[in-house]
Formats: structure tokens, C-alpha cells, sequence
């Protein structure tokens, strides 16, 4: 049973150490924390039990929310779990004042951007060298209400 929850400064070593694992550019824990104590920002964990096995962020500025982060465990991948929780975040983000979304991907994530395709996001136009580690073009999707 997975449980979808705001996240809190318990979970940043797991989160942390999860992201390290999944990214090349990882984000620290001091950005995270820094991300937690702003009120723009929105950050949910799924766990199982005690074990965060995956997390997202959003930034809500006026009526648009930037998803930041979306991470699931190797193990854990392909049962919904991102689904489920960004479907959560962006109705979260609805109840702050959101209204449209962007996000930013890999353009060699296609997992990913068939996952962001399916929650209704479409692709608008390219970040040329977004990503470092390996140098990688970025993807910029919207969903529009």
C-alpha cells in the first residue's frame, strides 16, 4: 500500500539519496529544503511504509505551476506511482490557483514523456543544452486547462 503525502525535512535523506541515484545533475539537500520553506512551492513523497520510494515538486506562481522534480524508484517504476502522484500534485496545485503547467524533460526520456503525454501535456518548443551530464536538449511541455 503506497501513501502520497506532503513531504517534510524527515524524508530530504531519502529523497536526497534517491536523487542522486536517478540524476547526473542532482539536486542538494540544501535546495530542497530551501524549496520546503517557500510557500510557492509544493513537494509530495509516496512511500511504502517508512521507504519514500518516490517523490515531485511544483512551483505555483499566480496561475501557473512548474513541475520541478518528479523521481521514482528503478524498483518501483511501471506501477502507476507517478501517475498517481503527479495527478495528486497538479490537483494540489489546482487548490493553490493553478490553472497551467510546464515542465521540462530529457528528450531521450521517453517514459517520461510518454507519461506527461498521457496526463495531457504536449510538447511547445526545445531548451538547446538544457541538461549537463550528458549535454542534452530539453523538451518544455504545457498543459493547458
Amino acid at each position: 500500500m503506497f501513501t502520497i503525502r506532503r513531504m517534510e525535512e524527515r524524508d530530504l535523506e531519502q529523497v536526497v539519496e534517491m536523487e542522486k541515484n536517478i540524476f547526473s545533475d542532482p539536486w542538494s539537500r540544501t535546495s530542497f529544503l530551501d524549496s520546503l520553506n517557500q510557500d510557492m512551492c509544493m513537494y509530495l513523497v509516496v512511500s511504502k511504509q517508512e521507504e519514500i520510494v518516490a517523490y515531485s515538486g511544483v512551483y505555483v506562481i499566480q496561475d501557473e505551476g512548474q513541475i520541478t522534480n518528479v523521481a521514482v524508484k528503478a524498483d518501483y517504476r511501471n506501477e502507476h506511482i507517478a501517475t498517481d502522484m503527479l495527478n495528486e500534485l497538479i490537483k494540489r496545485a489546482e487548490d493553490k490557483g493553478a490553472q497551467d503547467f510546464t515542465l521540462e524533460v530529457r528528450e531521450s526520456n521517453g517514459a517520461a514523456i510518454h507519461l506527461y503525454e498521457k496526463l495531457g501535456f504536449k510538447s511547445v518548443g526545445t531548451r538547446k543544452n538544457f541538461y549537463e551530464n550528458p549535454l542534452e536538449d530539453a523538451m518544455i511541455m504545457w498543459r493547458y486547462k
